[in-house]
């Protein structure tokens, strides 16, 4: 599939550091994909830790019941990721598939079960091919480790870039390396994304604070974007940390919410994340601009993000500024449907710097003219003030054309 690269995209794939503790290798099924690895496998040392959270949606694929319950043992082994089909609606059958793919896995490389994570991503209802599959998986191990660049191309599906996104820090002065890839353009909106999600570090931090801090992260990463309003089945983010950067007797490994390194160590993490969450939206299908939508003066922060939910999925504001069409009427629609508390003669919209509503009118110094020029720009940011509280939330988003709001019949995960 060759898709045209969203203008949206990042000039180059970042150079990221190396995390120690993991090998990957990638394969040809032959499955989906003719001409690209679509197999992707990782392999960590012994007593990595794993963190991860899941698809919302209530059709949940037979990966992400495999994964979920794998995750209560809180270690890892390997990880083994298809793309092309996402054993979604299939069925017993599809959870047969699932644990043989696992079962191999786990014999091939002489661990448990439960230690295996298995993820899908592509066409929702057919089966997993196992043969192929199964040939690519063996391949991969016997593969030397791939770059994060070849990583992240092979778990692509409607995707037109690879994403990726590290950090290194210093902790006791050493280096520890955060790292992370994922997939997603389309059927984007929270909670989470059309998306897999995974994050890679050589901290060794306690599993249970792990998981911690990825759930803060998810608020506003995967958790705070939209592309088309629709969740996904398929829906994965995991975390691993194999702890082999903290293995000196003179570091002691996070093991407490009250550990002082572990601020440092957060707000890497949640760069990573955020990152991955904005390349997510930026290849959004058919997205020529990057929206943010920040909704201030709400009376919490859930009904700010309902709010800025409401405007960041309508297709009617959507198509507006896809033709740089500053009609805000579209924008009080879209807050007023939610029923949430704002005060009609408080209320305050801005579109850049332009200021467009104040105390619930017209401003008077509204141009429509200069905020249109303003919406030709592909980063824009619309700022609403529903006068009513102090909590603040901000929903990521892109446009898109009537071209891409017509219903897809290939439906993909």
């Amino acid at each position: 599939m060759n898709l045209k690269k969203s203008p949206l995209a990042p000039e180059n794939f970042p150079r990221l550091p190396l995390v120690k503790g993991m090998l990957m290798g990638t394969a040809k099924s032959q499955v989906k994909y003719k001409k690209r690895d679509d197999i992707l496998t990782v392999v960590f040392e012994k007593n990595t830790s794993v963190a991860g959270s899941f698809t919302q949606a209530q059709i949940i694929a037979a990966p992400v019941l495999f994964c979920k319950k794998n995750l209560k043992s809180g270690k890892a082994k390997a990880l083994v990721v298809n793309a092309g089909i996402a054993n979604s609606f299939t069925g017993r059958k599809g959870e047969e598939n699932t644990k043989k793919l696992a079962s191999f896995t786990s014999k091939f490389l002489n661990c448990r079960l439960k230690d295996v994570y298995t993820c899908s991503t592509g066409v929702i209802g057919e089966q997993i091919p196992l043969r192929p599959t199964i040939k690519a998986i063996k391949s991969s191990f016997q593969e030397k480790s791939v770059s994060f660049e070849s990583a992240a191309k092979a778990i692509m599906t409607t995707d037109t870039f690879p994403k990726g996104s590290g950090k290194t820090i210093k902790i006791d002065g050493k280096d520890i390396s955060i790292v992370g890839i994922a997939k997603g353009s389309g059927m984007i909106s929270p909670n989470m994304a059309t998306m897999l999600a995974f994050i890679f570090t050589d901290a060794a931090i306690d599993q249970k604070i792990f998981q911690t801090l990825i759930n803060l992260g998810l608020r506003n990463s995967f958790n705070a974007i939209t592309v088309d309003g629709d969740t996904s089945t398929n829906d994965t983010v995991l975390a691993f940390a194999t702890g082999k950067a903290m293995e000196n007797e003179k570091i002691k490994p996070f093991s407490g919410i009250g550990d002082a390194r572990l601020r440092k160590f957060r707000e890497a993490l949640e760069y990573v994340m955020n990152d991955l969450a904005l390349q997510i939206v930026r290849d959004g299908e058919g997205a020529q601009k990057l929206v943010e939508i920040k909704v201030s003066g709400a009376v919490s922060s859930a009904s700010a993000k309902k709010v800025a939910r409401s405007v960041a999925n309508s297709p009617l504001v959507k198509t507006a500024i896809a033709g740089s069409d500053p009609n805000w009427g579209r924008i009080i629609m879209a807050i007023g449907k939610t029923k949430e508390n704002f005060s009609e003669n408080k209320i305050k919209i801005k579109i850049g710097k332009n200021l467009v509503i104040h105390n619930g009118a017209l401003a008077k110094r509204y141009s429509e003219r200069r905020t249109k020029k303003y919406m030709r720009n592909n980063s824009i940011l619309i700022e609403i003030d529903l006068g009513v509280g102090d909590s603040q939330s901000s929903i990521w988003t892109c446009d898109l054309t009537e071209k891409y709001i017509k219903i897809n019949a290939d439906y993909r995960s």
